[in-house]
């Protein structure tokens, strides 16, 4: 005769082990896409924050620049604010900045993956006044 005992217990552990894997790609899968987003938006909401500090003689001879040193002071303390550090650049009219962290993996930090670096890149220009071939 042929014994079955532990076959059972066998495809149980290949079993439970699968489902983990699934449930830790859904649901850290997610808080990477989330965070993902919200390093784009920590980085949007710093560039533009850079880009309102006008340089005060560009604005007399009626142009929108970015003052460099105030705009990036002011594009880092946005970031400080929300509690990650990032990259500004101050280039014409143009502000960009690019933040940076580690996500920490809840389910998949079980089998070796702790952390996943995430990075958002966003950028404003300064404008001054409407276009002319605005609507």
């Amino acid at each position: 005769m042929h014994d079955d005992r532990g076959q059972t217990t066998a495809f149980m552990a290949v079993f439970v082990v699968a489902l983990l894997v699934v449930a830790g790609l859904v649901i850290d899968g997610g808080e990477l896409l989330a965070a993902k987003r919200r390093a784009i938006n920590e980085a949007e909401g710093a560039a533009r924050a850079g880009a309102q500090v006008l340089a005060p003689g560009a604005l007399r001879r009626g142009e929108a620049f970015p003052d460099p040193v105030r705009a990036t002071l002011a594009a880092e303390q946005y970031l400080a604010t929300a509690g990650h550090d990032g990259v500004v650049g101050v280039d014409a009219d143009t502000v960009t900045v690019t933040v940076s962290f580690h996500q920490p993996m809840l389910i998949l930090g079980i089998g070796g993956l702790a952390r996943v670096a995430v990075t958002g890149h966003g950028s404003a220009r300064a404008a001054h006044g409407p276009k002319e071939n605005s609507p």
